[in-house]
């Protein structure tokens, strides 16, 4: 069944490309573009525009590689403090040694990493180590007392002076990193300072994705922006300075907004004389931003965006449960959905998945006194179910059951080998101690490979694991470590109820 698309790439891809260069044009050749949210696996901006490839920005970046040095910041608290990429599950560290080799693995490499506001911090000096005995250069700036209010300090030579200077023959230099606050526009701002006191008139220009300027403020694709930074309190809103400098409504964010004066002050000071570069007038001025010229069927991406919203607080509310989010983000969440009049069971597998988890609690089949059920919404718009027992974890049962009705094997036939589970089990009791001899999903998936050898049934399923990349899941518990790995690599879009799935406070 061939999927709607709702967004062109290669429309979008010819777009932002002609953008790009002609904002290197504006400057004598020689552009910082600062690149935010996220540049491989922008899943986010998959989910909300059907058709987006979650690569795209790498490429337009291929479509540049001749043009472009990629300068990668990562802030040094962060490296400190062992702050975690949610998407991924890893430090922030490790997602940049992450990024270095997906570039690689598209033909493009980096210029060098910048640690930004370095004070010898030691899990810093240890990853500095790391890159540079690896053969990655790795450059250092440093904090800068004041910034960015104390100007007169800040534009010197004792603050972005003494920062170190990273040397780019190319007109074009992308700044990005692995998250939010690594640092990206100081380092822009640093490297415009150090060109123009060499004379060189390199300009800045920003290229961030969402919100999508030319759309309106209340689009559900720029509301399901703001619900996926509730957590850092971002919202959108109407650019005042563009409304003012042109009549024309452009949507922008506050923190861009809130930070253009000064912004525009720093800019000014580095450049010295206003007639030395095209001043913006506006935050959104210095955007990039082609992707709103991308969508082909607005419908399809307002739907889309408004099931993100419900994922966003499915998320949300289960980091609260655990005590990872604030109640005031769910809440935001939830007001944002009230505003488009989106509901929780506007997610289709949502009333599937709990009624399931009560039809198996009333005949008393669930395992260890939980009932959990969980629905997956196949591509061709079917859904299947599954439950926990004392052989398997709810994950591994609907992801059996979606094999089965993808590959049209009868209900009845067995994709395991009981003697496969039965060794499994008497491993996890009997040798590792485990708390449950049920298999969860990654133990599964390892045993459905290993039954695959011998059961050409079971090899046949294995070969329609890649259809569920994709599919809408949703659990009434939340999934052990093994179902949220397994879960992960399959790329399904998972949400649950936020119940846990065992009563012990200690889950292996």
């Amino acid at each position: 069944m061939k999927q709607k698309t709702g967004f062109d790439n290669e429309k979008y891809l010819a777009e932002q490309t002609a953008a790009i260069l002609d904002r290197v044009k504006k400057f004598d050749n020689k552009l910082y573009l600062e690149f935010g949210g996220k540049l491989c696996f922008d899943y986010h901006a998959a989910r909300i525009l059907p058709g987006y490839d979650p690569n795209v920005k790498i490429r337009l970046l291929q479509k540049l590689k001749d043009k472009i040095d990629i300068v990668l910041c990562i802030y040094a608290g962060d490296i400190e403090r062992g702050r975690v990429r949610g998407d991924f599950g890893i430090t922030y560290d490790s997602a940049t040694l992450k990024l270095i080799d997906d570039l690689r693995k598209w033909g493009l490499d980096i210029l060098s990493v910048v640690i930004t506001r370095f004070n010898n911090q030691s899990s810093a000096v240890i990853f500095k180590n790391k890159l540079e005995h690896r053969g990655v250069k790795v450059h250092l700036h440093y904090p800068i007392e004041g910034y960015p209010a104390n100007m007169d300090l800040v534009v010197s030579d004792e603050g972005f002076g003494k920062n170190e200077y990273i040397e780019s023959n190319k007109p074009l230099v992308v700044i990005t990193g692995p998250g939010p606050n690594s640092g990206k526009l100081s380092t822009c701002l640093s490297q415009l300072y150090h060109e123009h006191k060499q004379g060189i008139n390199a300009g800045y220009a920003k290229f961030e994705t969402f919100p999508i300027w030319n759309i309106p403020l209340k689009h559900p694709v720029n509301v399901a922006y703001e619900a996926a930074t509730a957590d850092i309190q971002d919202f959108n809103l109407v650019d005042p300075f563009h409304l003012s400098a042109y009549q024309e409504t452009a949507i922008n964010y506050n923190r861009d907004v809130e930070s253009f004066p000064i912004l525009k002050l720093m800019l000014g000071k580095i450049f010295k004389k206003a007639n030395s570069m095209p001043m913006y007038q506006s935050p959104t001025d210095m955007g990039v931003n082609r992707a709103g010229f991308g969508i082909v069927n607005d419908a399809l991406v307002q739907e889309a965006a408004k099931q993100e919203l419900v994922r966003r607080y499915f998320r949300y509310n289960t980091e609260y449960l655990l005590g990872i989010e604030k109640k005031a983000t769910v809440e935001r969440v939830m007001i944002l959905m009230e505003e488009l009049g989106v509901k929780i069971t506007d997610r289709v597998v949502v009333e599937v998945a709990r009624k399931t988890a009560e039809t198996i609690e009333a005949l008393g089949k669930g395992h260890a006194g939980i009932y959990c059920g969980v629905a997956l919404l196949l591509a061709d718009g079917r859904i299947v179910t599954g439950r926990n027992s004392a052989l398997m974890h709810a994950a591994s049962s609907v992801v059996l059951n979606a094999l089965k009705v993808l590959a049209k094997i009868p209900d009845e036939i067995l994709l395991l080998s009981p003697h496969i589970i039965k060794q499994i089990s008497r491993l996890k009791e009997g040798i590792l101690n485990a708390e449950s001899e049920s298999l969860d999903l990654e133990e599964t998936l390892i045993a459905l490979s290993i039954s695959a050898a011998t059961n050409h049934t079971a090899e046949l399923a294995m070969e329609k694991l890649a259809a569920l990349k994709g599919c809408e899941v949703h659990m009434t518990h939340m999934p052990t470590p093994g179902d949220d790995v397994g879960l992960k690599r399959l790329g399904v879009n998972l949400t649950t109820d936020g119940k846990f799935s065992s009563r012990n406070l200690f889950v292996t």
